[in-house]
């Protein structure tokens, strides 16, 4: 915000709380109200004036309290937000960026849980991204604000309370590119593709398959799912020749299938076994604990699907 005096930020409870987890604590403190607004509880109303001031030359960070919600706004994002570039026949973009705390494993129910990427990334216009690092979602959004489209921007909860992953990130300036995957753990055997939380829950599962099994797993974090670094997918699956797509939303019409898909299409003959998905049941998040662990992706689950196409 002090490089870019165009920069706003609207969102419900973002100035004086600081929002619902934290992230914009102190902001309207130090570049005031006229920068950092407080939004009505309408997402609509949030992404509707996010266009509008777009459309007037300034660059918006719009915050979802809960990105369950976002489906409120869903007609300024999808008919309004990412079709101006394609109807203005180039003439006009608009640099916002819709962010929001996302996912499950934190006993928040169907309200409070969902991962809903693949309906934006099924909008041509849009660009989405869930990082899995502090490094990275500093990086990513910086690049995302820069880019000059709209860009949905994720935020998974359960890394938010993941002190392990904690880290010091550099003061100088620096982006990470929209688009490009990064590996996480190397291996031979085996590929897990995944992103946000996940990227952890593949990484421990490797860890067992190697440990108990002897199975060398390679852990692809793709960070930017529109766009999608494909490139290293394939060159990854060249060496393993086995694969395992892992996310958080419903197995039905979800991203890890868009994943598989192209795959099969791109990259068949690399295969010396079928692709496999580990995702959410196709069911509401339940409250119980016990039940939520049941219907969300976890590493006993990852696991099992790993020795399958490892033993295929």
């Amino acid at each position: 915000m002090a490089r870019n005096e165009d920069l706003l930020l609207l969102g419900e409870d973002i100035g004086i709380l600081g929002g619902a987890f934290g992230v914009t604590e102190g902001l309207q403190e130090e570049f005031g109200g006229h920068r950092v607004y407080d939004m009505p509880i309408s997402e609509a109303a949030i992404v509707g004036v996010a266009v509008g001031a777009a459309l007037n030359g300034k660059t918006v960070m719009a915050e979802m309290q809960f990105i369950d919600f976002i489906s409120c706004g869903f007609d300024q994002i999808v008919n309004m937000m990412a079709t101006y570039h394609y109807r203005t026949a180039g003439e006009v973009n608009i640099p916002v960026v819709v962010r929001g705390p996302a996912g499950g494993y934190g006993g928040g129910a169907l309200y409070h849980s969902q991962m809903n990427e693949a309906w934006f990334c099924h909008s041509p216009g849009l660009k989405v991204v869930c990082p899995s690092t502090p490094y990275d979602a500093k990086g990513l959004m910086k690049a995302a604000l820069r880019d000059g489209n709209p860009v949905i921007f994720y935020e998974i909860k359960e890394l938010y309370r993941l002190n392990s992953i904690a880290e010091e990130l550099p003061e100088e300036d620096y982006t990470v590119p929209l688009g490009k995957a990064a590996i996480r753990r190397s291996g031979k055997d085996l590929t897990f593709v995944t992103y946000g939380n996940n990227v952890y829950h593949c990484l421990e599962a490797a860890e067992v398959l190697f440990k108990e099994h002897g199975i060398d797993a390679e852990v692809i974090d793709i960070r930017s799912l529109v766009p999608l670094d494909e490139e290293t997918i394939y060159t990854s699956l060249g060496k393993t020749n086995r694969v395992v797509v892992v996310n958080e939303a419903p197995m039905t019409c979800g991203f890890a299938g868009e994943i598989v898909a192209r795959i099969t299409n791109n990259a068949f003959d690399l295969l010396d076994a079928p692709p496999l998905r580990v995702t959410r049941l196709d069911t509401p998040v339940p409250w119980a604990k016990p039940l939520e662990s049941f219907v969300l992706p976890g590493v006993d689950k990852i696991v099992a699907a790993g020795l399958r196409v490892a033993r295929f």
